[in-house]
């Protein structure tokens, strides 16, 4: 942790943030580690509390990425499916794809906007989405809202942080960046439980007797 918070800190006092936001931002589509939340969230903290970075060019730099990211995980699961990879096999990114797949089939605008705001759901449903043939053309219409909402949903985190611990930058980065991952744990176990609320339905278990 404390490398990865010398290299967050380090990129945002980088000439080069807008295009470090951009490019991480458009791995994390595809490649779920890449932190870009927490980078996006501490630049968001840092500016709030010394009003330098940019928040519209950030934000911005921070959408691009990752409406592209999303969009070559959805090219990936099109050519490769979801187990082509080590990664893709391990236990909880296998049970991401399972749900993804299942609920892309009732419910996929819904969940392609809600699984940007979870690092390894959003792969798991993008990729998911191109390996089921989902039409391209609404997906990218999605990835271009999901990214927009993202964007500013993590820039308003930080700058909660920062109004909060005004004049201590790392310290509201560092902040910014814990309320982020908490909450982004909160939404991945409500989806989850939304997800075996579902499968434990009337409809479902019928489904289930009669498929």
């Amino acid at each position: 942790m404390d490398l990865l918070t010398d290299l967050i800190l380090q990129a945002i006092a980088s000439p080069w943030l807008y295009v470090t936001m951009f490019a991480v931002a458009l791995v994390d589509g595809f490649f779920p580690p890449i932190p870009s939340e927490t980078l996006l969230v501490a630049a968001a903290a840092v500016a709030a509390s010394t009003g330098d970075p940019q928040l519209s060019t950030l934000g911005a730099a921070a959408a691009a990425g990752a409406v592209i990211g999303d969009n070559i995980a959805f090219a990936i699961g099109r050519r490769t499916g979801t187990t082509r990879f080590a990664w893709m096999r391990r236990p909880r990114v296998a049970r991401a794809f399972a749900r993804a797949g299942g609920a892309l089939e009732r419910r996929g605008a819904a969940l392609i906007l809600g699984a940007r705001f979870i690092p390894v759901g959003r792969v798991a449903v993008n990729v998911s989405a191109g390996a089921l043939a989902y039409p391209w053309r609404r997906f990218a219409a999605l990835t271009v809202a999901a990214g927009v909402c993202w964007a500013a949903y993590s820039i308003a985190i930080g700058l909660l942080a920062g109004a909060w611990l005004k004049d201590q930058p790392l310290l509201s980065a560092g902040f910014g960046v814990v309320l982020a991952l908490a909450l982004g744990l909160l939404i991945d176990r409500l989806v989850a439980l939304r997800s075996r609320r579902a499968a434990l339905s009337p409809g479902a278990a019928a489904s289930r007797l009669t498929g």
